[in-house]
């Protein structure tokens, strides 16, 4: 069945508005659709012309997987099986694919697009939907989640988590975009956009009602009209506190986590955070 993106996006629309039972060709184009995104031909969220644009029927055909999956075991090779809908099969890799997957324990599922030069440290994984780009490290204990996009030479750190959109259902995906340095420990949730080149320290959490205090140029960074707390260009964020207000807060001198922007990136930052061409 050859199908057009447009008549793809309108099947996996009504097929998900309608509960009823799935027609016998739902598995064919579920199929078509997860094999696009794998390849990276469609996407979750697109940039057009500087501004992301959502599109919301991309999880709405994964969602679609879900229903018409059928649990089984998913590896009868390794000695501690795996279970899972069989429309979601671990993603498989080859030599030409040209992504390195050190030996340990990482996991890419079915519909995830992981491009050339990508390095994943175990354990790390990168769940359906989600896009990395070129040059990308993936380090020790770091997610991926679903739908989450993420640009060329982006350094995601030990631990770091990227949240995903299917649970809890979130509206926006994270969006992360090129030469980006994600720090140890780091929470992005939300639809979380962080613009090319940002770095966030080691601990830096953001979600959609996060403010951000630039103190640079003194101003709060709240979630914009389509639900986005976005990061700017070249923003150097740390974690920090602020006071809570009231007597009693006052009284037992108590804050509360915020992340700051302190800075904005220069040739030292730079020099700190450049990526060793050598371990590509």
């Amino acid at each position: 069945m050859r199908m057009t993106t447009e008549y793809l996006a309108d099947e996996i629309a009504g097929l998900y508005d309608d509960q009823s039972a799935l027609p016998p060709y739902a598995e064919e184009m579920f199929n078509h659709f997860i094999s696009l995104l794998d390849s990276g031909e469609i996407r979750a969220a697109e940039n057009c012309n500087g501004e992301w644009r959502v599109n919301h029927w991309i999880k709405k055909g994964i969602l679609l997987g879900f229903r018409l999956g059928k649990f089984q075991q998913a590896c009868t090779e390794s000695p501690f099986p795996y279970f899972d809908k069989h429309t979601f099969p671990l993603k498989t890799f080859s030599e030409s694919d040209m992504v390195r997957i050190v030996p340990g324990g990482s996991s890419v599922r079915r519909g995830a697009y992981v491009a050339q030069g990508v390095i994943m440290m175990p354990p790390s994984y990168i769940n359906v939907g989600a896009y990395v780009g070129r040059g990308t490290m993936v380090d020790s204990h770091a997610l991926i989640g679903s739908c989450a996009q993420v640009g060329e030479k982006v350094h995601v750190s030990a631990a770091a988590q990227l949240g995903g959109v299917l649970e809890p259902i979130g509206a926006l995906p994270v969006i992360i975009e090129d030469d980006v340095l994600i720090g140890g420990n780091c929470g992005i949730y939300e639809g979380t956009i962080v613009k090319r080149r940002a770095v966030l320290g080691a601990g830096v959490f953001i979600t959609a009602s996060t403010p951000v205090y630039d103190c640079v140029n003194e101003t709060i960074i709240r979630k914009n009209e389509n639900g986005s707390v976005v990061i700017p260009e070249n923003a150097v964020v740390v974690a920090g506190t602020r006071s809570l207000g009231g007597a009693f807060a006052h009284a037992q001198n108590l804050g509360i986590y915020t992340p700051l922007i302190v800075k904005y990136r220069d040739n030292r930052t730079d020099a700190r955070t450049a990526l060793e061409e050598s371990l590509r």
